[in-house]
């Protein structure tokens, strides 16, 4: 049976600014992460629906560690323990994305909370111009295209997630 779940509202159709409709967006897709992962059991909250192998909490956490990763770690160069947290200890860019039997939806959607508040602080004090200062070899990015690549990010994730939700027990939405 499909149960289809109300998605909120996006942003303003008159926005134009480009501050305010990539944030939104952002803010919109965070939104429906969560959602998506309401009403989960712990076993589906752990169980890969799809032969890569992630799960939903996995998804969670990794979209928590793109965020530190890519606005703490990197745009303002702050020392981060574990940037690739998501991926184990050592954090290896090649492993799969990892979450540990005592890490509960509750603490990862806290963590996740966390690091959204922060995010939101740094992108408010910076200009969309402002370039990244860490970890970049070569021409470094502008916050403008970091909040552009975490929108396709979130996009791309949230929407193999409505798939995996849908394929678990059948309850769909934007």
């Amino acid at each position: 049976m499909v149960t289809f779940v109300e998605p909120p509202a996006e942003p303003p159709v008159h926005l134009t600014d480009p501050r305010a409709l990539v944030t939104g967006y952002l803010d919109f897709y965070r939104d429906a992460l969560l959602r998506k992962l309401d009403g989960l059991t712990d076993e589906q909250l752990r169980t890969s629906r799809v032969p890569s192998g992630w799960t939903p909490l996995e998804l969670l956490k990794h979209l928590t560690y793109v965020e530190i990763r890519w606005l703490q770690w990197a745009f303002l160069g702050d020392e981060v323990p574990e940037p690739f947290g998501d991926r184990g200890p050592g954090g290896r860019r090649e492993a799969a994305w990892r979450v540990l039997p005592e890490e509960t939806l509750d603490d990862l959607r806290t963590a996740f909370l966390s690091t959204v508040e922060t995010s939101r602080g740094i992108v408010a004090a910076a200009a969309l111009e402002d370039r990244q200062r860490a970890h970049f070899e070569d021409e470094p990015p502008t916050l403008a295209w970091i909040l552009f690549h975490l929108l396709q990010e979130y996009a791309r994730h949230v929407g193999q997630l409505d798939v995996v939700r849908e394929l678990t027990d059948g309850v769909t939405g934007e």
